[in-house]
């Protein structure tokens, strides 16, 4: 039982020294056995107490531009009425207001709206998730589906709601244990009639026709393990497709939407039927990913519809080329994502070349999900997303908007992939960072303070920049930005490697101190998200360094010091990004 599960854990010592009661605890443990955060990330994630305005943690999932309103409720008993709802419900219209909201919240969940004002301005979905240990009475199903209802009528607020009652939550904690390398399977009961079993090309193939509701019984759609083949995930319930999917199953044409759907596609390790019951092991949909999300958000609904059906053709593929193969076609008559898009372009595909002739045991990776082969250096293994970030935040010093891999494949795509761009200074920002993020590991050698640890998904750009920043004014450069392999083989040379790299994670420790320090005006609330996201974190950062630069020589590192100067022709001006 979930209940006795989560009681147990919530016992340990994390939860029981940093949250006030049982609430909390079990929201936290949702936050992090489910969404993944750390315990820092948690903590900052939780806003549950006096003025919380119905909101119990938010999280905010920037590489899937999402945010999560959670609401818990943790009950011993087998039922749960309707006041949870009401209270998402009240949630969701006061979000509508968001100023006035922050007037009077609480200061937690103040500084959480300022991070979640800031995620809607870059188009992030909203998503509100009631989790809860009981099942809802009759009653509050009904209100459960009427909300469902508004919020996909609603064309000015965009967002889902999902209850997570106990078999949901069994089913997601199994699969976030499988995260790393999930392996689906199901059970599907085929309509006498309605399915077509056959060979074709030496391949099994069932083709069939099931029933929506039937769609919600898949594992892995909210948590996107169905779709790890996909070549991408949800593109968000504002987008044009999944509104009109939306559209289709609350009319009175629900019927049709068997013809007016293209169909999914889903690939099995293996698969068999017997008694008409189709049996899938490694399972996976490879196309089909928006429709299955958005039938989701609308569950309630789908639970009604009879005769309402959309077509899937199940293939058994055991070949992963094959299947990524499989993946890639069934997609390309649906937009993708500018990451998606710019993998075969001429100067990705430049760099792929010239990196791997450069370095014969190193690889590029240009598309999303792809391996490099085994007998490829991991050290030598660039990823295209991960290296178009570490340029932004290197080469053109936006570490502030290196997280959002929409402005990087599209807006900024013709700065950053430059033709002319060599292999040794992108092995060479993946060696930076490598070590960067060996500093902000678990055991957090250098200190950070909490609120920076809880924004590890983006706050290493800025460390990042400030590696650049300790040569370029070193170097009396403050107008220019040092090729990074030139910095790392002089600081490999002077063995100054460790030591720069710890000592630009204490700049902006102190960066962000400062900040957090300075006075506000009134109602307002400081944002270390935000304050990341700013520019004003560029300078925040720049001016510590200058000051840590004055004071090093005293401290007895004039040598280190004067090992961070590099030539003139080291440096180049900054790639213009804004």
């Amino acid at each position: 039982m979930m209940y006795d599960k989560i009681k147990a854990d919530i016992r340990g010592s994390y939860y029981q020294q940093q949250f006030a009661n049982d609430g909390q605890r079990f929201v936290a443990w949702y936050v992090r056995n489910i969404h993944g955060q750390d315990t820092n990330q948690t903590k900052y994630c939780i806003t549950d107490g006096a003025d919380d305005k119905q909101i119990d943690a938010v999280v905010i999932d920037d590489e899937q531009s999402a945010v999560y309103i959670v609401q818990g409720k943790f009950h011993s008993g087998s039922i749960i009425d309707a006041e949870p709802l009401r209270e998402v419900l009240s949630s969701w219209v006061q979000l509508r207001d968001l100023p006035k909201l922050q007037e009077n919240a609480n200061n937690k969940l103040k500084q959480r709206l300022s991070d979640l004002s800031r995620a809607l301005e870059d188009g992030y979905d909203i998503h509100f998730e009631l989790i809860a240990t009981a099942e809802l009475t009759d009653a509050a199903e009904k209100d459960l589906a009427a909300f469902q209802r508004a919020l996909a009528e609603d064309e000015s607020f965009s967002a889902s709601l999902t209850l997570i009652a106990p078999e949901e939550l069994q089913r997601r904690y199994d699969m976030a244990l499988e995260r790393d390398n999930p392996y689906l399977r199901h059970a599907l009961r085929l309509e006498p009639g309605k399915y077509v079993d056959m060979t074709v090309g030496q391949t099994s193939v069932v083709m069939a026709a099931v029933p929506l509701k039937e769609c919600l019984e898949f594992p892995g759609i909210k948590d996107g393990s169905l779709f790890q083949k996909n070549v991408r995930q949800s593109l968000g319930l504002s987008n044009s497709v999944n509104k009109q999917i939306k559209s289709t199953i609350y009319s009175d044409r629900h019927r049709d939407f068997f013809f007016f759907h293209n169909g999914i596609t889903a690939i099995c390790s293996d698969m068999s039927i017997e008694n008409g019951i189709l049996n899938m092991r490694g399972l996976s949909v490879v196309n089909g990913c928006q429709s299955l999300t958005t039938i989701l958000s609308c569950s309630e609904q789908v639970k009604k519809l009879d005769e309402t059906y959309v077509m899937f053709r199940f293939y058994e593929i055991k070949q992963h080329d094959r299947a990524d193969k499989i993946s890639t076609s069934t997609n390309s008559q649906s937009t993708v994502k500018p990451r998606d898009l710019r993998s075969n372009d001429k100067r990705v595909l430049a760099l792929k070349r010239a990196l791997e002739h450069r370095y014969p045991d190193g690889y590029l990776l240009t598309k999303r999900g792809e391996q490099a082969p085994a007998d490829r250096n991991q050290d030598r293994v660039v990823d295209m997303a991960s290296l178009g970030k570490h340029m932004m935040s290197w080469h053109s010093q936006r570490p502030n908007i290196a997280y959002s891999e929409t402005k990087i494949f599209d807006t900024y795509f013709e700065q950053l992939f430059k033709r002319d761009y060599t292999p040794e200074k992108a092995i060479a920002l993946k060696e930076w960072m490598d070590l960067i993020m060996r500093k902000w590991d678990k055991d957090n050698p250098l200190g950070f303070n909490e609120t920076l640890l809880a924004m590890k998904s983006y706050a290493p750009f800025h460390h990042l920049l400030a590696v650049s920043y300790f040569f370029a004014y070193s170097s009396k450069q403050p107008d220019r930005v040092p090729a990074p392999d030139v910095a790392l083989a002089k600081a490999k040379e002077s063995n100054i490697y460790d030591w720069i790299v710890s000592l630009a994670g204490k700049a902006l420790n102190m960066a962000l101190t400062n900040a957090a320090n300075e006075p506000l005006a009134a109602n307002r609330v400081f944002s270390p998200n935000n304050w990341m996201k700013a520019k004003s974190s560029l300078s925040g950062v720049a001016n510590v360094v200058q000051t840590q630069l004055m004071m090093l020589p005293d401290m007895g590192a004039k040598d280190q010091c004067a090992a961070l100067i590099l030539p003139p022709e080291a440096f180049e001006y900054r790639w213009q990004a804004d």
